[in-house]
């Protein structure tokens, strides 16, 4: 008979999960600097590049927290995110839409993150680990600004850009 699996071993996957986004995340965040144009957007992709940094040794510290090595499993979702992201970036090349695109490309990447976060710190705080949710509600609130913050820049500039034509 199969083991009945439970909310622990729910939580130990979907940690495995934003493990693998995260260090997905660090990968692409680069090449997100690289294409974005204003040097607002450049700064922020880097800001969240050292901020992602800490968030996954916050998760490292969780994985040992439970008793877990801190390994990954793929994640389809990040992995369609980041892919159409790269689409954004080759479709919209050197035109004055690309920021904007670049932008809302983050923050569907931040808004995977804040489900994430959010349903694996209300699981730490029902399994009695207030240490993890601590930890995890930290990370929560980066991503949160980080959203607050992208919303921001595109409302500043990048959707204003985006409506202009390109010199043809």
């Amino acid at each position: 008979m199969a083991k009945e699996k439970n909310l622990e071993e729910l939580f130990h996957e979907t940690l495995k999960d934003i493990y693998y986004a995260e260090k997905k995340i660090l990968k692409t965040l680069p090449k997100m600097m690289k294409g974005a144009q204003s040097d607002e957007l450049k700064m922020a992709f880097e800001k969240h590049q050292q901020e992602t940094e800490g968030q996954i040794d916050r998760l490292e510290q969780v994985f040992e927290m439970i008793g877990k090595p801190a390994r990954g499993k793929t994640c389809d979702a990040i992995e369609g995110i980041v892919s159409e992201g790269e689409e954004i970036m080759q479709d919209f090349k050197g035109t004055p839409a690309l920021d904007a695109g670049l932008i809302s490309a983050a923050q569907a990447v931040e808004h995977y993150e804040i489900t994430r976060y959010g349903t694996l710190k209300r699981w730490a705080n029902e399994l009695g680990m207030a240490d993890a949710a601590r930890l995890l509600d930290e990370t929560l609130k980066e991503e949160s600004k980080t959203d607050s913050d992208l919303t921001r820049l595109a409302d500043m500039f990048a959707n204003q850009r985006a409506k202009q034509r390109s010199a043809a």
